[in-house]
Formats: structure tokens, C-alpha cells, sequence
């Protein structure tokens, strides 16, 4: 294990990451989460992204509907009646958390009323750089970033296009502004004091031969933990094949090389309530739905 790793950081976000049950393996199976799906829309178009609105799928990206940020504070109260156990409220979809305002305007009222707990979300990182400051004064102290290439030549053969204020790129021309884009969100977040998580979808013969670089490159920007996730085979890779146990135990070990593996990885829901890997509370908490709408930028 590298220097990189949180033990040897002076214990810096050891009260955050023991009660996140998304950053820290002992604390999976004790405490909370509720994910408020505010986000309606996204920046970029992942080949193996299929966002969708019902109530049956257990995946990223999919929720019943979409909740309006004005209604956040009621529906985190009414989560922690169902689940007191609950410490940290997430957004992570249904798209980009931070290709619109919904998530900030959510994240500030949800902190005015619940400065104890922990504020967390997930993002591709394209707007990071511009938003850390923002994300930072709004609470969020714990940010996802969603890395799942090195180097520009791989990530073309994962992301189709990005939209970036409002200029629809392709090719490698979008990979060079996403991967600087993550670069320089994550340093400007771990200089901000948030704990930073990357998520990586393992993809074989895609991005598989990239993993420990990826988690190199995680841990000198100050990155605390990595997260690969099996590919859900959807979308443009409906007809791909996910990983073998084999092959995400041997992509976690190049991980390990350089950053603390997170291993309880749930695939949740972006309308997720309860303890991950217990009862799911959504369908007790989220009575009423909003419209279901959904674009890419």
C-alpha cells in the first residue's frame, strides 16, 4: 500500500468515512443512506449508460420519478423516522449531479436543516472544477467521481460525447476535456478538505488493462478510496459481457497497489433508502412522485 492510503493521511476524514457506508467497508452494514433523486439531466453519454424511470431495476441511474430540491427536507425527515440509522444524504441521479443546479440548491437546504449529516455525491466530474467551491460551502463533505479511463484513446471508447457549455464534443477532443476536467476537479475537491471516491466500471477489453493507472492516477491527485464496479451490460454494451468474479478480484488487486479497495458496492438505486444491503425503504418513503423527465444536456 502506498502513502496514499487514509491511514497514513493523519486519520483527516476518519469522521466522515466511519459512518459512510459507501467509503468504508466496516461501516456497510450499520449505517444509512438516503439518495434524493434531484438530478434530471447529464453532460456526457457513457456507452453502457441507460437511464430509466421505474421501480424494479436495481442499478445507477434509475428511479420512480424525480423529486423537486424544495421537497428534500421533508423527505430526509421522513428517512430518518423509517431508518434513524441513516448519516449521509447522497444525490447520484438520475443524471449528472452537477450538469444542473438542482443538486447545490438541494444540498444547501438539506444542510441548513441537518448540519450533522454528511452530504455526499456523485458526479463524472466534468463540472467539478467549477462547482468544488460551490459543493463545498453547500456541506458536501464526501464527492464520487466516476473515472473509467486514463488516457484519452480508451475513454473515446467509453464516452460517446459531452455537452460543455452548451459545445457538443466527440472523440478525443471530449476525452482531453473530461479526463483534465477530473484531474483538476478532484485536486481543487481534496484541497477543499472533501473526502474524494472514484468509481471505475470494469469493462473487459475496453478499460480492464487501465486499472492500476486509473488508481495511480486517483491517488496522486489525493484520492482515498476506489470503487470498481462490474459493467451492467446496457445500452451500447447490451451485448458486451460483464466480468467474471476472477477478473474484478484480479482488477482490484492492481487497485490495491495504490488505493484502499471499497468492496460492498451495491449498484443502488438514484431513490435508494435504508441500509445497503437491507431493506430498501423507497417505496415506504417516496409516496409521491414528480414528472420523469430526462435529458443529456
Amino acid at each position: 500500500m502506498t502513502s496514499c492510503s487514509p491511514e497514513n493521511d493523519s486519520g483527516r476524514y476518519d469522521h466522515l468515512v466511519k459512518k459512510h457506508p459507501c467509503f468504508n467497508n466496516e461501516a456497510h452494514g450499520k449505517y444509512g443512506r438516503i439518495h434524493l433523486p434531484v438530478s434530471p439531466a447529464c453532460n456526457i453519454q457513457c456507452r453502457f449508460c441507460k437511464r430509466g424511470f421505474n421501480k424494479t431495476e436495481n442499478r445507477p441511474g434509475v428511479c420512480a420519478g424525480l423529486l423537486q430540491p424544495a421537497d428534500a427536507v421533508e423527505l430526509v425527515e421522513r428517512s430518518l423516522a423509517l431508518c434513524p440509522q441513516i448519516t449521509v444524504v447522497g444525490i447520484a441521479g438520475p443524471g449528472d449531479t452537477l450538469a444542473s443546479e438542482h443538486a447545490l440548491e438541494t444540498f444547501r437546504l438539506v444542510h441548513a436543516r441537518f448540519p450533522e449529516l454528511i452530504n455526499c455525491l456523485s458526479t463524472n466530474g466534468l463540472m467539478l472544477p467549477e462547482k468544488a467551491g460551490e459543493l463545498a460551502d453547500a456541506g458536501v463533505k464526501t464527492i464520487t467521481v466516476t473515472v473509467n479511463a486514463a488516457d484519452t484513446e480508451t475513454l473515446t471508447k467509453v464516452c460517446s460525447h459531452i455537452s460543455y457549455h452548451g459545445e457538443y464534443l466527440t472523440g478525443k477532443m471530449a476525452a482531453r476535456y473530461l479526463l483534465l476536467a477530473q484531474a483538476a476537479g478532484i485536486k481543487k475537491a481534496v484541497d477543499l478538505g472533501i473526502a474524494v471516491k472514484v468509481n471505475t466500471v470494469l469493462i473487459p477489453g475496453v478499460n480492464d488493462h487501465q486499472i492500476e493507472a486509473i488508481a495511480k492516477f486517483a491517488a496522486d491527485l489525493g484520492v482515498n478510496f476506489i470503487n470498481l464496479i462490474p459493467l451492467i451490460p446496457q445500452h451500447e454494451f447490451i451485448d458486451h459481457r460483464a466480468p467474471s468474479c476472477q477478473e474484478l478480484n484480479s482488477a482490484r488487486a492492481k487497485a490495491e497497489k495504490h488505493l484502499p479497495v471499497f468492496r460492498h458496492c451495491q449498484h443502488c438505486r438514484a431513490d435508494a433508502c435504508g441500509i445497503p444491503g437491507g431493506l430498501d425503504l423507497a417505496d415506504e418513503l417516496y409516496t409521491k412522485r414528480a414528472e420523469t423527465t430526462f435529458s443529456h444536456g
